[in-house]
This record gives C-alpha cells, structure tokens and sequence, in this order.
C-alpha cells in the first residue's frame, strides 16, 4: 500500500506496511511486551488517497480481518486501541491492550501477539494518515446528487444490517433514489450521519452516487451497513 518514511523520532523498530494478518507462533506469552509507543508512523501512499477512500480502506480491512484468522475479540480490541492511539489517547489505547493481554514487542500495532502466541499484524494505513493524503473537496457534490429524483421509479423496503446493532432495519426508499439519498433517510429514520455509514452489498462498497437499482438487491436479500464510530477530530496526523 505505501512505504514507511519513519517516524517523529529515531528507533530501533521495523515497521512493515502490511495488509494484515495473524500467526500463531510457538512461544505464547513469553514474548516481553513494551509499552505503546506514543508516536506517529510516518508514511507515504503509493497511490494518493482521499480521507473518504482511506476511511474506506480502513473500513473493509477491520470488517474482513478476522474472518481469516485470529480472534475476533483481539481484532476488536486492535481496533479499538488504534482508534485512541490516532487520537492520542495513548492511556486509553495502552489500557485497551491491556485489558486484551494483547502485547506489543516493538511497541507499534503493526505486529502484536495475544496470550496464545497468535500473531497480529495491522497495516499502517490503519494507524496513521499518509503525508500525502488528498484533500477532498466538499463541494465537489453538485445539489443535484442529494436531492430527491424527478422520477422517482418504483417504490421498495430494502433491509439494512447495522454494525452498530447487529439488528434489521426496513427503509423505505425508490429504486432511482442514489446511495447518498438512502443514507439521508436512514439518518431520518435512525439518526445515523451519513458520513458514518458504508453500504456494502455482494462484498462490494455502494458508493453515494449509485442508484438502488443499479445495486441489484433481490428481496429479502440484506444490505450491510457499517458505521464508523463518531470521531472527536477527523483532521489528519501532523508529519512534522
């Protein structure tokens, strides 16, 4: 995904960009466990990205991440802990491990182990912003893409599944409402900032601009929704 420049100050620690994993090794808890290091990864995307397409990013490889391997606790926990530590709350992020009895070697996120010997490895794109991270233009939306459709086709329920509660939700919308104007209902209907949602369906992200019908929805069939956790500050992590 991108190379490692290095981080706010000089350390004996490797930090790998990578996609992310888990390994179970033979030497359990005996691993010595350092402190989270407070600090920032610096990094550099080989393809730039946008905020949205980072959150994105984020996004599919916590949802995907422990159906492959490890606990899903654990990922839980990892998630959790990275989110305080972007936010510099290093006491809370240091307390979530903690309270896993997940340790942490070299003292980043980018590799860790639970108490089995299981290994975790979080990409940086998870941890940190890029330096080069693209500014995304508010704007960039004509008026024309959030309202409501002159025609507005046929009229349906589609069922959502919501992160937040695992629970089915029914949201009445028509078949040439955008993505983007669904997210607006379902924030009328359960007070949910479209921001914070990501539609997914087939494996696939929905993006705002595509109409329902274009997803292809079958009835009956389910439209995962995963929303991202309210941020206290959304702007990216300081390089220098």
């Amino acid at each position: 995904m991108g190379g490692c420049i290095g981080i706010t100050r000089a350390r004996n620690a490797s930090v790998d960009d990578t996609s992310g994993n888990s390994t179970r090794t033979n030497s359990g808890n005996s691993r010595k466990n350092h402190p989270l290091c407070h600090e920032v990864i610096r990094w550099k995307s080989d393809v730039p990205l946008t905020e949205g397409q980072l959150r994105s990013k984020r996004d599919e490889f916590w949802d995907t991440a422990p159906a492959f391997d490890g606990r899903k606790e654990i990922w839980d926990a990892l998630r959790a802990g990275a989110t305080a530590a972007e936010a510099q709350d290093y006491q809370l992020a240091q307390a979530i491990l903690d309270g896993a009895n997940i340790s942490v070697p070299n003292g980043f996120l980018t590799e860790c182990y639970d108490e089995l010997g299981t290994r975790y490895q979080v990409p940086i794109y998870c941890l940190s912003y890029p330096i080069n991270i693209v500014k995304e233009d508010s704007g960039r939306d004509s008026p024309a893409d959030c309202s409501e459709p002159v025609d507005g086709g046929t009229e349906q329920t589609l069922k959502l599944r919501l992160s937040t509660t695992l629970g089915d939700v029914k949201l009445p919308v028509y078949s040439k409402d955008t993505i983007g104007i669904a997210k607006k209902k379902l924030q009328s209907q359960e007070g949910l900032e479209p921001s914070r949602q990501r539609w997914f369906f087939g494996g696939k992200l929905l993006g705002d601009k595509m109409h329902i019908e274009e997803a292809k929805v079958q009835p009956g069939y389910v439209i995962q929704v995963i929303v991202n956790p309210e941020k206290t500050d959304d702007s990216p992590a300081k390089t220098s």
